[in-house]
């Protein structure tokens, strides 16, 4: 994944795709966390951390809207999933994508949706979701055996992570890179300070 090199937030553009390559859904403005900003720990080959506020949201249709509240995302460029950290007023709330691992070229960053998700509550209540849109889908598709068996190994190590309280579910993490950020921000003048 491109990085500053001068340890400055990068700005990308998140596109999702359904699996035969059709525009799914687009996060118009995301900021990279820099490699030199990231945990003691975290390693920038292993997790991208890229964080939005209130950015505009294009669905396939046309549709725009904007995300209502801060989110810090992480994506794992071995694993099929993603988790976003929804940062609400009641506690931090977990949306985890199972998806193809993220790819990144110049400035935009794109995945796999397999429709099939996971959200941590912020009593840490866990629920999968979508599981019919995922079976309809894994046949309009034709996913495969091979995508199909790995859609739900990750699944269940997503689940053992989250049942952990591990990184990325750690609530303090999250509002930390937020905080970072914001802050940059505010520093640089940056438009999304608010």
């Amino acid at each position: 994944m491109t990085e500053s090199a001068d340890g400055r937030y990068m700005r990308c553009v998140i596109k999702s795709f359904k699996h035969d390559g059709s525009l799914h859904r687009v996060w118009l403005e995301n900021w990279q966390v820099p490699a030199d900003r990231l945990l003691p720990g975290l390693d920038s080959r292993t997790v991208w951390v890229l964080i939005n506020e209130h950015t505009t949201v294009q669905e396939s249709n046309g549709r725009e809207w904007s995300s209502r509240v801060p989110a810090v995302t992480y994506f794992f460029p071995e694993r099929w999933y993603n988790v976003v950290a929804l940062l609400e007023e009641e506690g931090v709330r977990y949306y985890c994508n199972l998806a193809s691992p993220p790819y990144r070229y110049g400035d935009v960053l794109t995945y796999i949706d397999y429709d099939l998700d996971v959200v941590v509550l912020a009593d840490g209540t866990a629920m999968e979701l979508d599981r019919d849109e995922y079976d309809a889908h894994k046949a309009t598709y034709r996913y495969g055996e091979a995508v199909e068996e790995r859609v739900e190994a990750e699944l269940l190590a997503l689940r053992k992570d989250i049942e952990a309280g591990e990184f990325p579910f750690d609530d303090s993490t999250a509002r930390l890179f937020y905080q970072q950020w914001k802050e940059q921000m505010k520093a640089e003048g940056g438009t999304q300070a608010t």
